[in-house]
């Protein structure tokens, strides 16, 4: 009695542990299937979105509109000769950056969201003992932009971002750098409408500059112009601009 005992609880243990195997290959299954549909739906995903040939606003309008009209403008031989945007650079800088990383985090984070591009965190590059400032310590972040996230930044720059400005009474024309760069500067982050309130640790500025092809100043002038931006309206060259 006692052997048939013994064999019996043998086998219940072998059922038991064929069980539990069988149901660990069908979870193991299970997942390697869902992982195997998750990789097919990404690529499918990424195929639709190549057959989409997306175009940005500001680009097409480059192509199709600005390049004719800067031909004509400046009387132009070859359209290579057009200027068009190279980069634009955002750049936050805040002093004492180092002591409060927390701080540093939320710069990044809102620096991510507003480019839709990973920002890169600025050092100082020598010591200054008047400002306690340490070579390598963190001073700030800054963004380079090309391509369709250029085109798509400046758009919602121009159409959302700038009009949400205290006071706005258009941009100056004389943030020109006399080799067809324009930099300005903007004293919050919270105009961007992708800035949560809530979320905001401190209120900051930013440095933003737009770096062309152009050879001079007049001729950037006329590509912003001609994207749209919001040039303040005033005396003098401008009039003259406006009227040629």
């Amino acid at each position: 009695m006692a052997e048939k005992e013994a064999k019996s609880k043998k086998s219940k243990s072998t059922d038991t542990s064929a069980a539990t195997t069988k149901g660990k290959s069908a979870k193991v299954k299970a997942t390697a299937k869902s992982e195997a549909e998750i990789i097919k739906e990404a690529q499918t995903i990424e195929e639709t979105v190549a057959k989409m040939d997306y175009i940005p606003r500001l680009k097409k309008l480059y192509k199709e509109h600005i390049v004719n009209a800067m031909i004509k403008r400046f009387n132009l031989k070859n359209p290579m000769l057009v200027p068009r945007l190279d980069k634009i650079v955002i750049n936050v800088g805040v002093g004492g950056l180092h002591q409060e990383p927390k701080y540093a985090e939320s710069i990044q984070e809102e620096l991510s969201k507003i480019t839709g591009q990973k920002p890169v965190l600025t050092r100082a590059r020598k010591s200054i003992s008047n400002f306690k400032l340490r070579k390598g310590m963190i001073v700030g972040a800054q963004v380079t932009l090309r391509g369709d996230r250029m085109y798509e930044f400046l758009d919602r720059l121009i159409t959302i971002a700038i009009p949400r400005v205290r006071d706005f009474r258009g941009m100056s024309d004389r943030s020109f750098d006399g080799r067809g760069n324009y930099t300005f500067g903007l004293k919050e982050q919270i105009i961007f409408h992708e800035i949560d309130y809530d979320k905001v640790v401190k209120i900051h500025g930013m440095d933003i500059t737009i770096a062309t092809t152009a050879p001079n100043d007049e001729q950037a002038y006329e590509l912003l112009k001609a994207f749209g931006f919001p040039f303040r309206k005033r005396g003098g060259e401008v009039a003259e601009r406006e009227a040629a």
